[in-house]
């Protein structure tokens, strides 16, 4: 009998509220990976993990059916067994998705008996998660895909593979044990019977680091992985930058691979993660959660608990509020909260209550985003009262002023006497007043929980609140049960720090004393038309830099320049002036960008700069100008994206419901706003924030925060523009919501220290002339790099070039100081895409010089490359010139040789050059070209492959429309010729050289046609 060395067992907290490492019991020897695996090994052991000596798929099997057969108390005969585990558990049409659904959502399989009936089997125990089996397995080997495999550590659920552990020793990268975790994914996770997709879990480390993340990550199977490669820029939870530190309730990271795995790894830990605190979402997304989310989960299930048992309902000891900073995930916190919640025995309804419209709105998507139907959103108070009187009704969203409503209309109601959850989405100051006092007065049994990136101190509070006692947010919502501030998500990577230019556009008079007459003065001067016209021209120089429109990635599969911005101002009249100003200056330069505003009538407040006021879809109680004008703007908007809105109830709620998602799919570049999208809104798309308004404390952090969501390597940090001395401000708000050390972290360095090097923590970090110095010292062009180590080392010292240059190249002060001139830029970018073509060839032939820890910067590569037009531009330079400035043909060279996009496109564009005759227009002769040309060779690839050519030409148009080559599914054995099934090897590997070619004509093709 095995004697377990388990510390603590709880069924309370799945976080350790707070962890201490130590030190003293760990060995100070060098520890090889094999040592570093058998220590990992004997740990889990020790907390009550079954070790198996399990090395191939049958054994694994086996092992699977034997702990199927305990969880459920049941025994399969062979027939039963055979039936259930080709149908249900290995079916060869499922994949990564419906495993992951049968884990999540469907783990009650139905079993057909021999004998006719049907039984349930169950793959995971979600209610006793105890009756689950945890075992370890390690050095599996699969040898049935792409190439032969072996995995370090997996551990196995009720015999399913559902966490995988890789493994490095101590001093490597661990980036090498996601690069090579990324390589099972494209070679073998899906082999055999595809067992090892049912993993929900990966989790990487090298001893000293050790990071978790969810299978999400796994969209690039083998038969998709060139065409994903294309669609994947977009930063999703593919990329290393999502990988997860565990961490204390503290928010005190856990990176060592022992105290990972102590608390981790805790039996109970790890299976109430993979039971309660996973999101399969509607866009077949894993969404694990990370330990500050699930802390303050479970600190308001256990204040609800506490509550109960101590008959404390209806008082502010039921209550209290969650701070987590501005885009670290408080939708996602707050839906599984009201999930939970919602479950318990003894609650009757959970209402997630915000305080505007458009929350109510984005609120409502991202929910319906997790799970459909999960939140019952009401457009009305009758539909409110209906879903508060429905019993199978569990979640509510609804907005504090329906609530106020439906209370005003509802003296007595029944609801009030029961056990009502009510989360507050944003729980600032615009919910301390009447409205507030209503609810709380009315439901006599309530729990009242509030979230906020930005609580109400009593620095920041109203002095004009009129109930002394309700002045913030502690004493409106209760005690502090969680904290996670934009410092932690900052050190985490959840979120993006912000850079910060100050344009001051105004100087105030010294001898005028007059506070009044001062500020009269200003706001004039604010208004000026030369003001208006100076700042408008400053962020239309400057909109290219700032908001990187020379740069390029995917969003959604359609390749997108730049991003865009908003502009917050500080009254509607300015918001009129300016987009006024903008199209007056836009029709002036002849430049296509889009501008939009919005506004509505908004109650004046005491303190407006710190919390705005709401903005409510009531546009009757505007001005008749400013209504007239809000017309003009939305008919300029209906005439650009052909729509049909106006200012009437309904469809100016439309429009901003429109204008919120084309922001978001980077379809507007500037948007106008008083108040409007300030709060709560996200766009990742979304990267510079330009200011003329004051802000303060809370307004100042929420506003700023619109710019700080992770999308990709490209977008670095949140860009803010300000036209207001805002400096105090600033620092202020960082000082209160992060400490008063928390600047250095929350904004970007100086250009002089990206420029010139900086030091940190006791740590150096090289500046870009260092960088570049090494450069040219060390790679001169024109001499070949010579070994695989000189290779690597160039990637390295190029990559870290292409991260420093994204940053400078925000700052004004770097134009003219790049050193190198462009040609020799383009020169090294072009052996840095020659590199990265070898490896990754050599990676899918699998050679043995295949290296984990290179990392190409693929994404910066892209957002600097030219494009088609740019080279058609030098084209039409060069017939004009009577093709004798050969200059000009070296350009175009070097331009293509430098972008991942054009080099499979060099063929057709040298073949464009030799072969045309400029008789009218460049850009008709090269569409003509193309078309022509892309007919022949899909022509060839039909009649050389024997492929039935209507169908390939339909499979085609769809791909080009589409934006990818969709190589899995049955469209592509659609377009094959008969081959016989019984040469299966033969039929395989035909149809893998079709894909081949289809894809090398797609690649040449597209974002062209």
């Amino acid at each position: 009998m095995s004697i377990y060395n388990i510390v603590a067992s709880t069924d309370e907290s799945t976080v350790v509220s707070e962890y201490f490492a130590d030190y003293r019991v760990r060995s100070k020897k060098y520890q090889s990976e094999a040592e570093l695996e058998n220590e990992f090994i004997n740990l889990l052991s020790s907390q009550g993990y079954e070790y198996l000596k399990i090395n191939n798929e049958t054994e694994l099997i086996q092992n699977l059916r034997k702990q199927l057969e305990k969880l459920n108390d049941f025994t399969f005969t062979d027939n039963e067994w055979k039936r259930f585990f080709s149908e249900s558990l290995a079916n060869p049409n499922e994949g990564i998705i419906e495993k992951t659904r049968k884990i999540q959502d469907d783990h009650i399989q139905i079993l057909k008996r021999d004998d006719g009936t049907t039984k349930n089997i169950y793959l995971i125990d979600k209610k006793n998660i105890h009756n689950n089996s945890l075992q370890v397995i390690n050095q599996y080997e699969e040898s049935g895909g792409t190439h032969k495999t072996r995995y370090d550590v997996t551990i196995l659920v009720n015999g399913f593979p559902i966490v995988h552990v890789e493994l490095k020793r101590r001093g490597v990268a661990i980036r090498e044990a996601f690069n090579q975790i990324n390589r099972y994914q494209r070679d073998s996770f899906w082999a055999s019977s595809g067992l090892f997709e049912y993993i929900h879990i990966f989790v990487i480390s090298n001893g000293t680091h050790t990071k978790y993340y969810s299978n999400t990550t796994r969209n690039a199977h083998i038969k998709e992985q060139r065409a994903a490669e294309r669609k994947k820029s977009k930063k999703t939870s593919n990329s290393f930058e999502f990988t997860s530190f565990w961490a204390d309730a503290n928010n005190k990271i856990i990176p060592d691979l022992i105290d990972f795995t102590k608390t981790f790894f805790a039996k109970h830990t790890l299976l109430n993660i993979l039971t309660k605190y996973c999101v399969f979402t509607t866009e077949n997304l894993l969404l694990v959660m990370r330990p500050y989310q699930i802390a303050a989960t479970e600190r308001i299930l256990s204040r609800i608990a506490i509550a109960t048992n101590y008959k404390k309902m209806g008082t502010i000891s039921a209550g209290g509020y969650i701070w987590h900073t501005t885009g670290s995930g408080k939708t996602l916190t707050s839906f599984k909260t009201a999930q939970l919640a919602s479950s318990l025995s003894y609650i009757d309804k959970v209402l997630f209550i915000v305080d505007r419209k458009d929350l109510d709105y984005q609120t409502m998507k991202e929910y319906d985003r997790f799970e459909k139907g999960a939140a019952n959103g009401n457009t009305s108070t009758k539909i409110l009262q209906k879903q508060l009187e429905d019993p199978n009704v569990r979640i509510i969203i609804t907005t504090i002023q329906k609530l106020d409503r439906f209370i005003s209309k509802n003296k007595e109601h029944p609801i009030y006497k029961k056990n009502v959850v009510l989360i507050f989405d944003e729980c600032h100051r615009s919910q301390f007043g009447e409205m507030h006092n209503k609810i709380i007065k009315s439901f006599k049994k309530y729990y009242i929980f509030g979230f906020t990136g930005t609580p109400i101190f009593p620095v920041n509070a109203s002095s004009s609140s009129k109930n002394p006692l309700k002045k913030t947010t502690e004493q409106v919502f209760g005690d502090k049960l969680h904290t996670y501030t934009i410092v932690d998500a900052i050190n985490d990577g959840n979120v993006l720090p912000f850079r910060i230019d100050f344009i001051n556009t105004i100087k105030e008079k010294d001898n005028i004393n007059d506070t009044k007459v001062r500020s009269i003065d200003i706001e004039r001067a604010l208004l000026a038309p030369e003001r208006i016209k100076e700042v408008t021209t400053y962020i239309l120089d400057h909109f290219d830099q700032k908001t990187k429109r020379n740069s390029f990635y995917s969003l959604k599969g359609q390749r997108i320049a730049g991003f865009n911005s908003i502009f917050a101002v500080d009254s509607i009249p300015m918001a009129m002036k300016y987009y006024t100003e903008f199209k007056r200056q836009l029709k002036e330069r002849n430049r296509d960008l889009i501008v939009a505003t919005i506004f509505s009538f908004s109650p004046n407040e005491d303190d407006p700069e710190d919390i705005f006021p709401d903005e409510e879809f009531e546009t009757d109680k505007l001005d008749s100008s400013a209504r007239e004008f809000l017309e003009s703007v939305i008919s300029d908007y209906n005439k650009i994206f052909n729509t049909n809105f106006d200012t009437s109830a309904d469809k100016f709620q439309n429009y901003y419901k429109d204008l919120s998602q084309r922001v978001k799919n980077r379809e507007v570049d500037l948007l106008i706003v008083v108040n409007m999208f300030l709060t709560g809104f996200d766009a990742t798309t979304l990267n510079t924030l330009w200011v003329d308004k004051n802000l303060k404390y809370h307004g100042l952090i929420q506003a700023f925060s619109r710019t700080n969501r992770i999308l990709n390597s490209v977008k670095t940090y949140g860009n803010i523009v300000c036209f207001r001395d805002l400096k105090q401000a600033t620092d202020d708000a960082i000082a209160l919501f992060g400490d008063k050390n928390a600047g250095g972290v929350v904004l970007l360095k100086t250009f002089n220290d990206y420029y010139n090097g900086y030091d940190e923590n006791g740590k150096y970090y090289p500046g870009y002339t260092e960088l570049i110095a090494r450069l040219q010292k060390d790679y001169p062009l024109g001499k070949a790099i010579i070994g695989e180590e000189a290779q690597k080392e160039f990637i390295k010292l190029f990559g870290s070039i292409l991260r420093i240059r994204n940053i400078l190249t925000a700052f004004d002060d770097f134009e003219g100081k790049e050193i190198l001139n462009e040609r020799d830029f383009q020169d090294y970018q072009s052996v840095y895409i020659d590199l990265y073509q070898v490896f990754r060839k050599d990676e899918r032939a699998n050679k043995e010089n295949i290296n984990d820890d290179i990392e190409f910067e693929i994404e910066l590569i892209k957002q600097i490359e030219v494009n088609i037009d740019y080279i058609l531009m030098l084209v039409a330079k060069y017939y004009e010139s009577n093709c004798t400035d050969k200059n000009i043909l070296v350009s175009i060279d070097k331009a293509v040789n430098s972008s991942i996009e054009l080099r499979s496109k060099k063929e057709l564009i040298d073949k464009f050059i030799n072969t045309i005759n400029l008789t009218t227009n460049i850009d008709d002769d090269w569409r003509k070209f193309i078309l022509n040309q892309k007919e022949i060779d899909l022509e060839n690839i039909i009649k050389e492959e024997r492929l039935k050519p209507d169908e390939t030409r339909k499979f085609i148009e769809g791909s080009f429309r589409d934006g990818i080559l969709k190589t899995t599914g049955t469209s592509i054995d659609k377009i094959l010729p008969p081959i016989s099934r019984f040469g299966n090897n033969n039929r395989l590997a035909k149809k893998q050289f079709v894909i081949e070619k289809l894809i090398s004509f797609f690649d040449k093709y597209f974002g062209l046609v």
